[in-house]
């Protein structure tokens, strides 16, 4: 896979199921950017990774933590960061985080993570905005772009 791939993700369920098709390709080493608005999708996404993973707990916002890591089934780590509150590559790094022997779900880390890593997938979840209370339960749109050789020819 090298070009962008569109989605429209109707629901929840189907974010959480988008989660557990991206949880078929990743391993060790994989980092996963997540862009969107408050309320986007992206810890539903990061739910449905983990539970397709095996996570031993309930995948939840790290919000107030900025990182939590799972154990899953495979031994492989799943570590869910949430940037919204950090503001440089710096105060990322400082998190100190198992990159290489991880799968690692950043949310808000556009811009946070630029040479950190020489591979990565990132997804841009758009939701409706506006005052409409129906639009929490919309599609969303997702763009879900490879960047760098490790996702050269992998089918998602």
């Amino acid at each position: 896979m090298s070009d962008p791939l569109d989605l429209v993700v109707p629901d929840a369920e189907a974010m959480e199921a988008l989660g557990a098709r991206l949880a078929s390709v990743l391993r060790a080493g994989d980092l996963v950017l997540l862009n969107g608005e408050l309320g986007a999708g992206k810890t539903t996404l990061t739910r449905g990774l983990g539970t397709a993973l095996g996570a031993r707990e309930r995948v939840t916002s790290p919000t107030f933590v900025l990182a939590r890591t799972h154990p899953t089934a495979s031994g492989v780590p799943l570590v869910h960061v949430d940037a919204y509150r950090l503001a440089t590559a710096a105060e990322v790094d400082d998190l100190d985080l198992d990159l290489a022997g991880s799968i690692t779900v950043v949310e808000w880390g556009a811009g946070k993570l630029d040479g950190v890593v020489d591979s990565w997938l990132e997804l841009d979840i758009v939701r409706p905005l506006g005052g409409d209370p129906a639009a929490d339960d919309a599609p969303r749109h997702v763009r879900l772009a490879p960047h760098g050789p490790r996702w050269e020819g992998v089918a998602i």
